[in-house]
Order: C-alpha cells, then structure tokens, then sequence
C-alpha cells in the first residue's frame, strides 16, 4: 500500500495519482475471466496459510523446481514459515492428486519499496525440489531488460476475487489482457481489457502474467478498485530481475 511520500525531494507523479485517487491496492482476484482449463498452467503457485488448507492469499510461479517467484507484499506481514506453498492446483477446495505442497526454506528479496510499490518482487525456496511433470512444469524466464509493446497480448490468472466485493473461486481463473504503457513506470507491465470491465483483484498478487508463453509480469497492485475501467492493472516487470534471480538461483544450487 502505497503512503505519502516523506522526502523533500518532488513527488513522483505516480504517488501523486496514487494519493488522489486512494493509493495502489494489492491485486488479488480475476474480474471477468473465465475458468481455466484444470492443470493447463503448470507453472501457477498458491500460497497459503499451514494451519489452513485451502487459504489462499497469494499467487506465484515456479521458475525453478526448488523457487517460486511472487511479489514481496504478499509475506510483508505474513512470517514465511507459516505459508504452505502448493503446486499443481486447480480447484483449491479439493485434495486434487496432482497437488504437491511445500514449506519454504528461505526468502529473497530486492530492495523492496512498499511506500511506491517498487521492486515488487520475491523468490521463495522450497524446502524440496518439485516433481516436474503436465501438472507442475517451470515458466520460462524473459531475457534481461526485454521490453513489451503496447498492444502485446498477455494472459493473467489467478484465485482472487471475482470483483472487489465479491467472493472469492475455488477454481483457477484466467484473463485475457492488453499491454498498455499510459499511467506506466518503467519497472511495471501495464495491462487493460479494452471495452471491459475486467482485470486483477485481490488473492491475484504475486500470480503470473504471461505473454507469448513467457512470464513477463508478476501480479502487484490495481489504482482504487479492481477491474475500474480508468487505470491499468500493474505488475512488475520481470525483465528488470531477471540478472537477480539467476545470481540467487546460482548461490543457492548445492
């Protein structure tokens, strides 16, 4: 959530739209989607709570068999060792066999700045590498510092609400999205369904957004409401992490 700037120096633009319009809320559900076809997206993470199966809160993506990638709101008031990480999810209400499920060994942040939403980003370690298989496979990485043109066409997904006050599903949910660059920062992907009001809401942070089978955004935050038909939905631009994540992946390695 983003607060009022405390330095002297000038307001970003951005936290001055934040300020007028009520700031940025953490994304968490689809709006307008559709149901997606069960275990057709392998590489999607559920985070939830270890006392309590099917408490989803956050999404992510596999990158690796033994990290997931999210966004770093999503464990800023959450201890990491209460969260169960579960792979290979369709319908979180039911003890589906393809589901694995972790605790995470160790987090890795980059400079995140929860004040603007910036560096929006987190790898989590898994306590044991996953099964790869048709229900749980990685998503493919961008290279350093790719760049995505207004207009590409990307798919976001998630178990978060169906609208801001609406409930949450129990299966997963996808939508089809439009990259767009007004009200943008260089380190966010922007995204907007032209003539519709749909978009990501709450329980979607930290899932993927996926453009031409590659994992260009992760799920960060909506301006005011979901799906608003004014502003864009944002996520964080995976491109601008990518050297990170492979210096983190490599010191990890045995």
């Amino acid at each position: 959530m983003a607060g009022r700037h405390r330095s002297p120096r000038r307001v970003h633009p951005f936290l001055l739209l934040a300020l007028v319009f009520g700031g940025p809320v953490q994304a968490s559900k689809i709006v307008g989607g559709r149901e997606a076809q069960p275990h057709s997206r392998p590489y999607v993470a559920s985070l939830q709570l270890i006392r309590s199966p099917g408490s989803h809160f956050c999404g992510g993506t596999l990158i690796h068999p033994r990290f997931v990638l999210t966004a770093a709101h999503c464990l800023q008031d959450i201890p990491w060792q209460l969260v169960t990480v579960v792979l290979g999810a369709h319908d979180l209400q039911s003890q589906e066999p393809e589901q694995q499920k972790f605790t995470i060994t160790q987090v890795f942040q980059n400079n995140y700045n929860p004040e603007e939403s910036l560096n929006d980003v987190l790898l989590v370690q898994l306590n044991r590498p996953a099964s790869l298989g048709e229900a749980v496979a990685v998503a493919s990485l961008p290279q350093q510092g790719q760049s995505l043109s207004q207009g590409t066409q990307c798919l976001a997904m998630g178990w978060g609400r169906l609208g801001t006050r609406a409930p949450t599903p129990r299966v997963l949910q996808e939508l089809n999205v439009t990259v767009v660059t007004f009200l943008c920062r260089d380190h966010n992907v922007c995204t907007l369904v032209p003539r519709r009001a749909a978009g990501i809401c709450f329980g979607d942070s930290g899932g993927p957004l996926i453009c031409d089978g590659i994992l260009h955004g992760v799920d960060s935050f909506v301006i005011r409401e979901c799906a608003s038909l004014q502003f864009p939905d944002f996520f964080a631009r995976v491109s601008t992490y990518v050297d990170w994540i492979h210096t983190v992946l490599r010191g990890a390695e045995p």
